[in-house]
């Protein structure tokens, strides 16, 4: 059994994963932390807890090194870095769900972020994808997790880009519910000012348009274009991708193509002709479901759902440590959607 510790338990990534650990078969949670919340009961915090979980939280900035087989980070960035600093030994797993360890080159990420502390951790972080990266993954000891967008976003384009089918410009337009700010208290998030809305933000600078773009650049010399949306909903995903392929095919070619892929990744679906994703059947779950249409032109439409919250956060930490430690991938992660 393994000892599972949670850095920073009290926001949302914190809540799921504790949802989806409590039923792992193979881990047992000994360590929350929290420094707002430390000496509190968690299901104090998290009554959908009481009777589940009932572990007080520890503080964040005590040293916590030695305790756990796997630390998850659910901090911010700037500040994980120095978390997993604190507790890498080459023996324990870190899976780091903010932004510090996804970049391979530590420039990009700076220039995204905030200086990085840690520099001599990255050349030995993986970027957990394991749908991209299964092997790398296997055997690894700092994984930095994917951010929910670029997690939409990639795996809508990577069976194209991998394969040199696109040309020109990608577009790529998201839009996410409102748990993808955080559980921190903001102006922009609370009920006035999200509902009965649907804006843009972070029109030309979202910090994950880098992300995607750097694992785009690594098939193709192709540029991205993201603009992120606010939906009135409290989870989900919807990233809807438009390119143009370098020669013409059927749609039934391409989900051909997209089929072959991801045949061995279970929580990909791909969709049939004519059938597009949509956020209500992937809630609570770690599907990515994917659904595409080839225009006569040439121009290409991808569409991909998530949950923001568990394939574009807590549910693919949990699947880097299965594949990390050579665990049934699925493990802890048999959730089917729930609907209505």
């Amino acid at each position: 059994m393994l000892n599972i510790g949670i850095v920073g338990a009290t926001g949302y990534t914190g809540a799921v994963l504790m949802s989806l650990l409590l039923t792992h078969p193979d881990a047992k949670i000994t360590l929350i932390t929290s420094n707002t919340y430390k000496g509190k009961k968690i299901s104090d915090i998290f009554p959908f807890l009481r009777g589940c979980f009932e572990e007080v939280l520890q503080p964040t900035d005590k040293d916590h090194r030695g305790s756990c087989d796997v630390f998850f980070l659910c901090l911010p960035h700037g500040t994980s870095m120095e978390k997993a600093r604190e507790l890498f030994d080459g023996k324990a797993l870190i899976v780091d769900l903010s932004a510090d360890f996804r970049f391979e080159d530590v420039s990009l990420y700076e220039s995204a972020y905030v200086p990085h502390t840690a520099k001599e951790l990255i050349p030995g972080a993986v970027f957990g994808m394991p749908e991209l990266y299964r092997e790398k993954i296997a055997g690894a000891r700092l994984i930095g997790n994917p951010g929910c967008y670029p997690t939409s976003a990639i795996l809508a384009l990577y069976p194209l880009v991998r394969n040199g089918m696109l040309e020109g410009d990608i577009f790529i337009d998201s839009k996410s519910g409102v748990s993808g700010a955080g559980r921190e208290a903001k102006v922009g998030s609370l009920f006035c000012e999200v509902s009965e809305g649907f804006r843009a933000y972070n029109v030309g600078i979202h910090r994950h348009e880098p992300e995607i773009q750097k694992e785009v650049a690594k098939y193709a010399p192709l540029r991205i274009s993201f603009v992120p949306h606010l939906v009135p909903m409290s989870r989900g995903i919807l990233t809807t991708v438009y390119g143009r392929l370098a020669k013409q095919v059927k749609t039934s070619d391409v989900l051909g193509l997209y089929r072959e892929t991801y045949r061995n990744d279970h929580f990909v679906r791909i969709m049939d002709e004519n059938n597009y994703p949509d956020t209500r059947f992937v809630r609570f779950s770690n599907y990515c479901d994917i659904g595409l249409k080839v225009l006569e032109d040439g121009r290409v439409i991808i569409i991909s759902a998530i949950d923001n919250l568990v394939k574009g956060a807590s549910g693919q930490a949990v699947q880097n440590m299965n594949t990390a430690l050579g665990l049934p991938e699925d493990a802890g992660l048999s959730i089917i959607p729930q609907y209505p």
